[in-house]
């Protein structure tokens, strides 16, 4: 790496990462004491690691863009259709197996249980509000008290919860319908590993 600085002392900072990526087993290019011949070993190096690095990021998809900047504006400035879909939650393990639906977009109504961070714990709440500006959800029983004595709903995101009970109605009832079932057309297309069904199963 320092060999390469030394000889490019203007290369851009991302081929610089890529050269660190090559072998470093630069002996070959010290060997040749000739400058030309170094030089000329360097680029192969630097060739093989930018081939390497575009390798790895490598997309099959024209249409989808995997930079940070472009998804997280796309995910802040989404619309409230899109952000029901992304405010999603698993199904507890006794819904999937009666449903075969593994998650759900969440409602007010729901009865969940939050599994992961500070209010993580067995206690089973509804949810009381759905807030989709913020991406978060407030349940009954997850609240703090604030300087003046008040309290106040604490926001969870829905990752951190399970749905333990659906409310359901004949839209919801519907969606679990059409979900199921293009389930199970995955499954007689051999879409799913028998470790993915022996998973769904359980």
């Amino acid at each position: 790496m320092t060999l390469v600085i030394n000889f490019f002392p203007s290369f851009p900072s991302a081929f610089k990462r890529c050269a660190s990526l090559a072998p470093r087993n630069i002996g070959l290019a010290r060997s040749l004491g000739n400058l030309q011949n170094r030089k000329l070993c360097v680029d192969l190096f630097l060739f093989v690691a930018i081939a390497g690095s575009l390798a790895a990021e490598m997309k099959f998809n024209p249409f989808v863009t995997s930079d940070r900047s472009k998804n997280r504006k796309r995910h802040f400035n989404a619309p409230s259709h899109i952000r029901r879909k992304i405010m999603s939650s698993p199904l507890s393990k006794e819904l999937r197996q009666k449903y075969n639906v593994r998650s759900m977009p969440i409602r007010k109504d729901d009865e969940v249980q939050v599994v992961r961070g500070h209010y993580k714990g067995q206690q089973i709440g509804k949810v009381v509000q759905v807030y989709r500006k913020k991406y978060v959800i407030y349940i009954e029983r997850v609240q703090r008290e604030k300087a003046n004595g008040t309290t106040v709903h604490v926001g969870i995101h829905p990752s951190k919860v399970v749905i333990t009970r659906l409310k359901l109605d004949k839209d919801r009832k519907k969606i679990l319908e059409r979900k199921a079932k293009s389930r199970q057309v995955g499954k007689e297309k051999g879409k799913y590993k028998e470790e993915t069904i022996e998973k769904m199963q359980e």
